[in-house]
């Protein structure tokens, strides 16, 4: 079985390009019973900070998962796919409710996704830390 590592700090030119183009993604969390739980989210990814980032409502499922893990955080993977390529991103996620990373992600999300989300009093940034990546741009 072919294998398509990238180093999530550095990954090639393509692979980058193919993360700063406008795509759906998943997240993937388990629940507390250790079944996945998949949902369509927006992603951003920081390679130089080895980062990923999600905007969500704290009172979402996904926020709930990864609280549900505890303060180490919780093992959790962000994918997109656009035909023959596709993009995985793993890491250890955490949910933070600061305001400076709140508005930064937002920011992020913004700048990724051509459009600035809607107001929300009860929005998080679930932040992943990368520890793997694979895939082909």
């Amino acid at each position: 079985m072919a294998a398509y590592p990238q180093d999530p700090g550095s990954p090639d030119a393509p692979y980058l390009a193919f993360w700063r183009e406008r795509h759906l993604c998943t997240l993937t969390t388990s629940r507390p019973d250790g079944s996945p739980h998949v949902v369509p989210v927006g992603v951003t990814y920081e390679p130089e900070a080895r980062l990923a980032r999600v905007i969500a409502d704290r009172r979402s499922t996904k926020v709930g998962n990864v609280l549900a893990a505890g303060p180490a955080g919780a093992r959790v993977a962000v994918c997109q796919v656009d035909g023959r390529r596709w993009a995985t991103l793993e890491g250890r996620a955490c949910v933070r409710e600061e305001p400076d990373r709140v508005a930064e992600a937002e920011r992020r999300y913004a700048e990724r996704y051509g459009r600035t989300p809607s107001p929300n009093p009860s929005r998080v940034v679930i932040e992943i830390e990368l520890t793997r990546a694979m895939g082909r741009g």
